[in-house]
């Protein structure tokens, strides 16, 4: 049997790469002949810029691509517009207020605040005795005491009563400052969740911590972080806490809360111990700055003249806010 001579590759790939050059000649040619004007060199010029014309296969790739691109841009703005609003807030640091309040301590509460001066007896009993008296008062201490306890017994009218007035300052810690409402008489904080972990969430956000004090238990124990994990800790020096805190005045289903947080972070609350709730500075200071824009917004621009402010929580953006829901003021003097 014969058998049938198998082509060469190589001449069959010559013979393909002579087809492509007589073709691309031919092109030449009949672009040359569409122009016969044209001289050797405008038509190798119109060769060249034929061989850079954009093909199909070029334009749908660019276009593919900067789909790709921009849905890529679009996708990263997202994500960058996601990370920032779940970042916390970043409180802008705004100048402190200072409050300085007067206060009478233990002096008697009056009208004016005049020197009270003593009696007869009282500037006798101020007076160094003489030696004579010393001796005097040994010698008849017996008799003397008699003759004071009789006298203590009598229906007769005291000699050495002063004439002051009292004192005019508001109760609270002696002091000379000004005459206001210290703040933990005229605030008050209220807050509205319908579960214990909404409402550990505000305190969380706000810095607030819980504390228990009294029932016998020397010192402070605290409570923080109190939407993830309570921790607690325990303070024997409770002179040394000079945050301003909060007590509950009314029975509220959010002190069950409070009880319930604090038991979680192993703080005993039973045995008549005070729940309190411990203010950070820098919120302390936030609601300074709200509650004296709120009353200038009412005509009382100094905080001499607030007698109440009740603030209320609520959600704002991923955080919370407090805001002022009612004011009252003083009567002026």
């Amino acid at each position: 049997m014969g058998m049938a001579a198998s082509p060469d590759p190589d001449s069959s790939q010559s013979a393909v790469l002579e087809a492509e050059v007589h073709t691309e000649a031919e092109n030449h040619g009949a672009n040359a002949k569409s122009h016969p004007e044209l001289t050797p060199i405008q038509a190798k010029r119109l060769e060249e810029r034929e061989k850079l014309r954009t093909s199909k296969f070029d334009a749908v790739s660019s276009f593919f691509m900067a789909t790709i691109l921009f849905l890529g841009t679009f996708v990263f703005m997202l994500f960058v517009v996601w990370l920032t609003m779940r970042m916390p807030v970043r409180v802008k640091p705004i100048e402190p207020i200072i409050e300085n309040a007067a206060g009478r301590a233990d002096n008697a509460e009056g009208f004016e605040r005049d020197f009270e001066p003593p009696g007869a007896e009282e500037v006798e009993e101020l007076m160094e005795p003489t030696l004579q008296d010393t001796i005097e008062a040994v010698t008849d201490a017996v008799s003397s005491v008699a003759a004071s306890l009789d006298t203590m017994n009598t229906n007769a009218t005291a000699s050495t009563s002063g004439s002051g007035k009292g004192d005019s300052r508001p109760p609270g810690p002696e002091g000379e400052g000004e005459d206001i409402v210290p703040r933990f008489e005229r605030w008050q904080l209220n807050f509205s969740a319908k579960g214990i972990k909404p409402y550990s969430q505000q305190l969380d956000f706000y810095g607030i911590e819980l504390g228990t004090v009294g029932g016998g238990v020397q010192g402070v124990d605290y409570a923080t972080n109190l939407s993830t994990r309570p921790k607690s800790r325990h303070s024997d020096d409770s002179a040394s806490e000079k945050r301003l805190y909060f007590m509950w005045a009314t029975q509220s289903p959010l002190k069950d809360f409070d009880i319930q947080l604090l038991n979680q972070a192993g703080v005993n609350t039973g045995g008549g111990r005070n729940i309190l709730k411990f203010i950070p500075p820098d919120l302390e200071n936030q609601l300074a700055h709200i509650e004296l824009e709120y009353a200038a917004s009412k005509g009382h621009k100094s905080v001499t003249e607030i007698a109440k402010t009740v603030f209320f929580s609520k959600p704002e953006g991923s955080g919370y806010v407090f805001e002022v829901t009612e004011q009252r003021y003083r009567n002026k003097r």
